[in-house]
Parts: structure tokens; sequence; C-alpha cells
């Protein structure tokens, strides 16, 4: 710790919106800020700094973020204010200009995070003004920024990649992220030892397309797999999220067949229509994902499948939805992801004919939502009377302790006690009261 540093002996208080990649890159910041001597800001103790580590995906997530800085200025009267992530790229001047913000950082400084905070706090110290917006355009970002921390979680969350060379229509992640790059095998392997080093059981892989992992090193994502399942001391690996069309065959073999990669997918599907998917440019059709499906099942038969969908498109008509319901249906999935369209500025997707009403938005999402409530219930039921390992984390005082099954059940501990952190097998039992949770004995008990 320097204790010369202008940081040092500050409260700060941190507010990510987003992705499981921003939090990850939040938790990573903290640890880098706290090695400055900048502590965490109790719930309800005055701030010293306010860092917002923002999401752009649709025009909520927008809302959200200058929400969280209104709150963040209001409850910490004279804090410096630093605005990061998607938001802050795709509309930096637009977030300087919120009364109270001092500095708006993009992708390409976010490396650069700490040294900006200490000039800045230390010029604004002595009576200087702070007050820009520090962004580079899209096509600049090149730079990839490690992290791999858990902040509060018990999970690590490390990230492999970044940015996207996908340019989906409806899509503004590759004009906030830039093009796909990534850290190299060698690097990533040093940080899951470290977090191992640390205590960490498991690590969830992160990024924003994690498949096509190798752009900026010319390695493969299923030898960057390879590697990280040697290191000593994780227990558990998962994959965050992959496109169907890069969960190859040679992944998903060699990760049934591995010592720790659990059976959890997450793969993004987006609309169970053809019409809509070639509206969207995604590079798949629905026979394909079915048959990924198909495979998953195959060498991994209990494994957890995530779809992430999105409803009420450009173009997504009501012959097409219903097509879509009847294909997800139909399929051997565990639970849906919904998420509502937004119109975002500069994407292809303006320019698709029939636009549908925010009251039939609401209405689908409604439906899919019931569909994955039927489907994780589904899900959950087959593995009742079933005994698995369980990784268990910390609760909040009075909530019941809890974990997740190595294929993501989450469970809820029956009367007793498990250490946080570790792994033990335990038996699974009815939902609970709210069907949010199986019921679950650990071993001792059965």
């Amino acid at each position: 710790m320097d204790s010369t540093s202008p940081l040092n002996g500050l409260k700060a208080v941190f507010q990510t919106l987003g992705c499981k990649l921003n939090f990850a890159e939040t938790s990573a910041l903290r640890d880098r800020l706290a090695a400055e001597g900048v502590e965490t800001a109790a719930e309800g103790e005055q701030a010293d700094l306010c860092i917002v580590n923002t999401c752009s995906v649709t025009d909520t997530a927008d809302h959200k973020c200058r929400q969280a800085i209104h709150r963040l200025t209001r409850e910490h009267p004279g804090a410096f204010v630093l605005v990061m992530g998607c938001y802050a790229q795709l509309r930096p001047e637009q977030v300087a200009a919120i009364e109270g913000v001092d500095l708006v950082v993009g992708m390409e400084q976010k490396g650069d995070v700490v040294r900006l905070l200490t000039e800045r706090v230390a010029r604004r110290g002595e009576g200087g003004a702070c007050h820009e917006a520090i962004a580079v355009p899209t096509k600049d970002i090149r730079t990839f920024v490690p992290s791999c921390s858990r902040g509060e979680r018990t999970r690590y969350f490390l990230k492999v990649q970044d940015g996207c060379d996908y340019y989906c229509t409806y899509c503004t992640i590759p004009y906030a992220r830039g093009r796909s790059r990534n850290g190299s095998i060698a690097s990533l392997v040093a940080q899951a030892e470290a977090a191992a080093a640390a205590g960490g059981r498991e690590i969830v892989i992160t990024g924003v397309n994690i498949g096509d992992f190798g752009r900026s090193t010319g390695e493969r994502f299923v030898d960057l797999l390879r590697a990280l399942d040697g290191v000593a001391g994780i227990e558990r690996y998962r994959i965050s999220s992959i496109e169907p069309n890069l969960l190859t065959d040679e992944v998903l073999d060699f990760c049934a067949a591995s010592r720790a990669f659990m059976p959890h997918f997450h793969i993004p599907l987006q609309s169970g229509s053809d019409d809509v998917l070639r509206l969207m440019r995604r590079r798949y059709d629905t026979d394909f994902f079915r048959a990924k499906v198909e495979r998953v099942r195959q060498v991994m038969p209990d494994a957890f499948i995530g779809v992430d969908v999105i409803v009420g498109t450009r173009g997504e008509t009501c012959a097409f939805f219903d097509d879509a319901c009847r294909f997800i249906e139909s399929l051997d999935i565990s639970q849906l992801h919904v998420f509502t369209y937004s119109e975002r500025p500069g994407t292809k997707a303006l320019s698709i004919p029939h636009v549908v009403s925010p009251e039939e938005k609401h209405e689908r999402c409604r439906r899919l939502i019931e569909l994955s409530e039927r489907k994780r219930r589904d899900f959950y039921a087959r593995y009742a009377g079933s005994v698995r390992p369980v990784l268990w984390e910390h609760s909040k005082a009075g909530r019941p302790v809890h974990g997740f099954t190595d294929n993501y059940i989450r469970v809820e501990l029956a009367g007793g006690a498990a250490a946080d952190n570790t792994v033990t097998p335990a038996r699974l039992g009815g939902f609970t009261p709210d069907g949010e949770a199986l019921v679950a004995m650990t071993d001792e008990k059965n």
C-alpha cells in the first residue's frame, strides 16, 4: 500500500450495472484500489469516491445508469464521481454533462483508471477543476485489460476475452467494447493459479464472445480450457456464455471428460424463428441450435442449459413469435433469460420494418417468462431425491445457507450449517416455499 497516494484512506462505493463481465471488472478494480489504500464504504457511510460501471444494452439500461449516477451524487455530496463501462464509451459527453460527474472513462482507458483517479483526485484537492470525458473511437479500442476477482462473491470471475466482431443488427456491444481480443493462455492460467492460492474453488470464465478466444494470440479456446483444467486447487469451472456456432464438438467432448468443467452451459438463441434469426444476422438457424442442444444432452445428460431470448425485435410478427414459442417449448433446456428489445441508435435493426408495440412486447415477455419457469421447475424436479455436490456460499444475515450443485441447481440447506466456499455432497429434496430452490441436506444427515 502506498501511504503517499492521494487515494490512501479514501472511502469508495461501487455501482455495477449489466453483465457478469462488468461485475468482474468492477471487482478487479476494487482490488487494485484497495492496494492504493482505498476502503469500500460501509452501507450508509459517506464516500469520497463513487465509481459506476455502466451498461448500455437497452434504453432501460441507459436509464438505470443515469438513475444510479443521480442517486450516488445525491447520497454522497462532494464525492469524486467516475463513470466507466459501455454507456460511458457510447455517450461520453452525455454522461460527462450529468451534474456531479467528474470523470468519464472509455473502454481503452479501463486499465488506466487508478492512475487517472490518482491524478484527478490530487488535482481537485489542489483546487483544480475535474470534469472531463476520456474516450477514443471504437476502432481504436485495442487493449485487453485482465480481470480475475470475486469481490463479495464465492466464485471467481476470470475474464478471458473482450469485444465482439459479430455485429448482430440489434446490438451495440461491438461499438461499446470494440473488436474481439483476449489475454494469452499463459497469463490466464497464472490468474487462475493466483485465485486457487487465495482459496478460490470455482471460476466462471467470462467475456463478451468467449468462444472467439484467440483473435489476439492465435490460440484456441479449447486449448485454454485444457490448460485451466490442469490448475490445482480449482475444483469447478463454468463457461458463462458461448455462441452456439462456437460451442464445438471438440469443446463439448473435452468438457464432458474433464476434471473440473461443470455440466452447465449458457447458449444465446435470441429467437426461435428462422425468419427473425436472419433479420438479426445470427450465424445459425433453429435446426443447428436444436442439434447443439441435443449434442449437449448426449455428452452431458445432466447439464443445465440456459438460453437467452430477445422478444419484440423489429420484424418479429405475431406469426414469427408463435413459431419461436413452439420451437423453444420443444427444446430440452433448463431456463430462459428473457430480454425485451429496445431501439439502439446506430444499429442496422432500425431499418427493419414492422415495429412491435410496447404492450405486445410486455405480453410476449410474460409468456416466455412463464415458459422459462415451467422448464426450470421441471429440470429441478428431475433431481429431487438425488445426491449432488454443492458449493456452499455465504448468505446474508437471516437467510438460509445456500449453494449450487454441479449442474447449477440452487439449493438451500435444511436447518444446519455448511462452511462457506466448500464443496460437499447433499441430498436434494423438494422445492422451497418460494419455488426458487430445492431444499437440501448435507451428506452427514442423509
